[in-house]
């Protein structure tokens, strides 16, 4: 007997998409700060086979382990927290980073990193996390994983702005390869 779908895995992921990437897959729009009205997007993702309503909306939101998603305080806008590939202004302020952060990457990447360092790519930042596990099972996520760390505090002192989006993920715009230890 097949097992049915998981509506709230399948709303996270494609809520990542569409916020993040392609809102013009289900024809949202995204203001200048990434918010789009709650409303339109329950009526769009539903005329495009994505069954949500409210409260499992609510639900991704509040249960996400990577809070990957905001409400707006008055609940009538919803924006992704970061990972953005369009153009949006997150408004986020340049924060003093701790002194080392982490970059969870595959081991197959490591010749291009300790090259070139850590780039943006499509994004609008770099992502790094505060602690080893999180960039570990960041690192898991793209084949056999390995973690980097990030002398994040000589790079601000250098003059690398470094920011902290609402879920707690620095972002910055490039890590160069001076910047970075190798894993262990």
């Amino acid at each position: 007997m097949a097992t049915s779908p998981d509506p709230y895995r399948h709303l996270s992921k494609f809520l990542s998409l569409v916020l993040r990437h392609q809102p013009a897959a289900i024809g949202i729009q995204l203001d200048e700060a990434g918010w789009t009205d709650v409303a339109e997007l329950l009526r769009r993702l539903n005329e495009h086979g994505h069954p949500a309503d409210r409260a499992l909306l609510e639900a991704v939101v509040a249960q996400s382990d990577k809070q990957r998603f905001a409400l707006s305080p008055d609940g009538q806008r919803i924006r992704a927290n970061q990972g953005h590939s369009v153009q949006v202004e997150l408004g986020y302020t340049p924060q003093t980073p701790p002194e080392q952060l982490y970059h969870g990457t595959a081991a197959r990447n490591l010749p291009a990193i300790q090259a070139e360092g850590l780039q943006r790519g499509s994004r609008h930042h770099v992502h790094l996390s505060p602690d080893t596990d999180t960039a570990h099972r960041v690192g898991q996520r793209h084949g056999s994983p390995v973690v980097l760390t990030v002398l994040a505090g000589d790079m601000a002192r250098a003059g690398h702005p470094f920011f902290v989006s609402d879920n707690g993920v620095w972002l910055t715009e490039s890590v160069p390869p001076q910047f970075l230890l190798p894993p262990p």
